[in-house]
């Protein structure tokens, strides 16, 4: 064994021994939709959250990953949410065409923790319950 491959060894093991605690709470969600037919993964990272000026929103810039096997695409985006309401709910709209796909997916999106998650997800056109 090289050096180098007992210092990865070692790394590794070390790792291990970190209580799941100890390490950082990630921000970020990450999750595949079944789409007619086709695997979409979709993946949230909140990268900050703000209240608005009156303090009755939280702002959450979210970067946002969408993936199949025919394309994907990132985008950020801020999306608000009410102060207060755990969870919190907003409705995004998604077009699929940039995954080479036809139709719009319609999210219902929840904020809870710091993650954003798909709570419900709706392909049109047909209303196609996709979650």
């Amino acid at each position: 064994m090289t050096t180098k491959t007992a210092g990865i060894t070692l790394l590794l093991w070390l790792s291990a021994l970190v209580p799941a605690a100890a390490q950082p709470q990630s921000h970020c969600s990450r999750e595949t939709l079944n789409v007619t037919g086709l695997p979409v993964t979709v993946s949230y990272c909140v990268l900050s959250a703000t209240r608005s000026a009156d303090g009755r929103d939280t702002i959450a810039n979210v970067q946002e990953t969408y993936s199949s096997p025919r394309g994907s695409f990132g985008q950020t985006a801020p999306l608000s949410f009410l102060t207060g309401d755990d969870p919190s709910r907003v409705i995004e709209d998604v077009s699929l065409a940039r995954l080479g796909m036809a139709g719009t997916l319609h999210l219902t999106l929840i904020m809870r923790a710091q993650r954003v998650v798909v709570e419900a997800a709706i392909l049109t056109p047909g209303a196609i319950v996709v979650k």
